[in-house]
């Protein structure tokens, strides 16, 4: 099973490699990446930042993590991006059923229990998986504007939230 995996990822990297992004990846690598936007979205395999914004090679400098949720790791690459690459936009893109938001009903052991303590406390006793998706975005752009409000290496930088549906595709941005 491991090895038809193994050989799926190999034919898709060399589908890749025989695209049209060739022009688009040698200009990246011999110019460096020049990103209009960082986003901070879910590992979930059914939230593509690039496929979403229609962007490009060089174009997000994206960060995923389960839940979206933020640690000193994350915050190192905004603040990477923000100050060093010049991207003037944060977005924290959180979807609707999200599997890490939607675990907080049951019992975890491992690390997943660190994710789920951190979507606790930004959601509390809300039930609804919408809304709490929503509560989920919000405690994350607070937290970002909370920890980058005294750099002045990030003059500029928006920080903003959005929910993407992954049935319609459609981006809603909060506030």
């Amino acid at each position: 099973m491991s090895c038809d995996i193994r050989t799926r990822l190999i034919s898709g990297n060399r589908t890749y490699i025989e695209s049209e992004d060739q022009d688009c990846r040698l200009e990246a690598a011999e110019h460096g990446q020049h990103p209009y936007a960082i986003v901070i979205a879910c590992s979930d395999s059914r939230v593509i930042p690039e496929q979403i914004f229609s962007a490009g090679i060089g174009e997000l400098f994206v960060i995923r993590v389960a839940g979206n949720v933020l640690d000193n790791h994350q915050l190192g690459s905004i603040e990477y991006a923000a100050a060093h690459l010049g991207c003037k936009l944060i977005l924290l893109l959180g979807h609707t059923d999200c599997g890490a938001v939607s675990a907080l009903s049951g019992h975890h052991d491992g690390f997943i229990t660190y994710i789920v303590e951190d979507i606790l406390k930004a959601v509390g006793e809300e039930c609804d998986p919408g809304q709490a998706c929503r509560l989920n975005v919000i405690h994350g752009v607070e937290k970002i504007r909370k920890e980058f409000a005294e750099h002045p290496e990030m003059p500029g930088v928006t920080v903003a939230g959005a929910v993407y549906d992954i049935r319609t595709g459609e981006v809603e941005w909060l506030e």
